[in-house]
């Protein structure tokens, strides 16, 4: 599954009218962004305590209020480099900060396990990210071509994620055995769920990253072609 850019530009469109109701409260694309962040920090802190009901809720509130700091600034004409260059630093600063406090609290769950699936899924989406901001500094799929590309774009992560997060939170009173885990014989079943959700990102992640190889390597191929016709 993939996020086309005209579906992007659709789910914009629906949330223009709000974005502009903050523009006329006063507050600029600058400022959404550094609410964003705000509501993602609280995010991390609460999965930090293992909170991941209201945590899982709380970084996909994040997620989505991100969204209304680009679309503002298109609405009103204040686009700029500075600005794009802000959104993306802070969403990956965002999205850091919730692996760490999903790594402490899974490690503080007591199961051994369970902080690997995260730092797996942070480094595979972190990834991401890389290869379409190297790629795009390279001069390759301008705008926001590379965006498209892959079955595991920054929104689909935010939906498992948090959608992992929620359902763990819900169950996380049901036990099952944990064979091996630090020392007890059972494991929340609400840990497995998050693990389970943060394994699917990991390896959605991964391919991907290697999608987005491919479709640049394709892309260089294409200009060696046309410079030597």
């Amino acid at each position: 599954m993939t996020i086309s850019n005209d579906t992007r530009g659709r789910v914009k469109k629906v949330g223009e009218p709000i974005a502009l109701f903050f523009g006329r409260l006063g507050l600029t694309p600058d400022g959404l962004t550094l609410i964003g962040f705000a509501i993602t920090v609280i995010g991390a802190v609460l999965l930090w305590n293992q909170l991941w009901l209201v945590g899982g809720l709380v970084v996909f509130a994040g997620g989505v209020f991100d969204m209304f700091d680009g679309t503002l600034a298109r609405a009103t004409g204040q686009v700029s480099r500075l600005g794009a260059f802000m959104d993306s630093v802070f969403d990956r600063w965002g999205e850091a900060l919730v692996y760490v406090g999903l790594v402490a609290g899974l490690a503080a769950s007591g199961w051994v396990n369970a902080p690997i699936f995260a730092a797996a899924a942070m480094a595979s989406a972190f990834l991401v990210s890389y290869v379409r901001a190297k790629s795009e500094g390279l001069g390759f799929s301008a705008g926001t071509g590379m965006a498209a590309v892959g079955v595991m774009p920054r929104e689909i992560r935010l939906v498992i994620l948090c959608g992992g997060l929620v359902l763990g939170g819900l169950i996380g009173t049901e036990f099952v055995s944990a064979g091996e885990g630090a020392g007890g014989a059972t494991i929340p079943l609400g840990i497995l769920v998050i693990d389970g959700a943060l394994a699917i990102i990991a390896v959605g992640a991964t391919i991907t990253v290697i999608q987005r190889i491919l479709h640049t390597r394709a892309q260089a191929a294409g200009e060696v072609s046309n410079r030597a016709s």
